[in-house]
């Protein structure tokens, strides 16, 4: 299935599998996805992730969001569910309703648009959720790899060399702290890193490198976790 290239694997078209959506199936049943983002600063990332989660096929998609970013996002989109809080942004007491709220939903994006001030907010929420996530943007630079669990983490390589410090790692000990999760390592050829393999693709192009790409990316994994796909496959259709 994979291509082989000097011993690398790539990813192929055959790689990608599609959730199968029964005839009988009724709303909710292909997913319900809850969307964790934006601030003052940043209000288009998390709308870009949710809309391109509705993109994958999931069949629900909320957005949790600052109040005043909750009110842009209900003028730019009606298909999105907003679920509003009041503030700038995500302060470390409000993980306790996120968390009580998460119940409702299959998967978990956070990240898009959070903000450096949601520090202590992510720290707590990515410690003590039991949901499937995919943790992407400002949150990564939050959080140490000891701490994430059942997660796919969708970092540039910035974003990964931030992440490695906080953990007190390097490029050389990482995997062994890795666990189940999945690392998407995004550049000119993306890489989906597990513990025991790494995959390759290289379908991407400069154009890619344009602010918002990455919120799509995030957007589609968390669409296709939801979905119940695993964590490796939800990664590879999104790549």
């Amino acid at each position: 299935i994979l291509v082989l290239k000097n011993k690398m694997q790539y990813i192929s078209k055959k790689d990608i599998k599609l959730p199968e959506r029964k005839k009988t199936s009724k709303k909710g049943d292909n997913g319900r996805v809850l969307v964790i983002g934006g601030s003052k600063d940043y209000v288009g990332a998390v709308a870009l992730a949710g809309l391109a989660a509705l993109r994958s096929g999931v069949d629900w998609v909320t957005v949790a969001v600052p109040e005043k970013v909750g009110w842009a996002i209900n003028t730019l989109s009606p298909d999105l569910v907003v679920k509003k809080y009041k503030g700038d942004d995500f302060c470390a007491s409000r993980a306790k309703d996120i968390l009580k709220f998460e119940k409702n939903f299959d998967a978990v994006l956070i990240g898009n648009g959070i903000g450096m001030h949601a520090s202590s907010f992510v720290k707590k929420y990515v410690k003590e959720t039991k949901k499937p996530l995919v943790i992407d943007a400002d949150a990564l630079k939050h959080i140490k790899l000891q701490d994430v669990k059942n997660s796919i983490l969708t970092p540039h390589s910035k974003e990964f060399n931030i992440l490695l410090k906080n953990s007190k790692l390097n490029k050389n000990n990482y995997k062994k702290y890795l666990k189940n999760n999945i690392i998407l390592l995004k550049g000119p050829v993306d890489q989906i890193i597990s513990t025991s393999k790494t995959y390759y693709n290289e379908t991407g192009n400069p154009g890619m490198s344009k602010a918002g790409t990455g919120d799509v990316l995030a957007g589609l994994c968390i669409g296709f976790l939801g979905q119940g796909l695993s964590l490796s496959q939800s990664a590879i259709n999104a790549a």
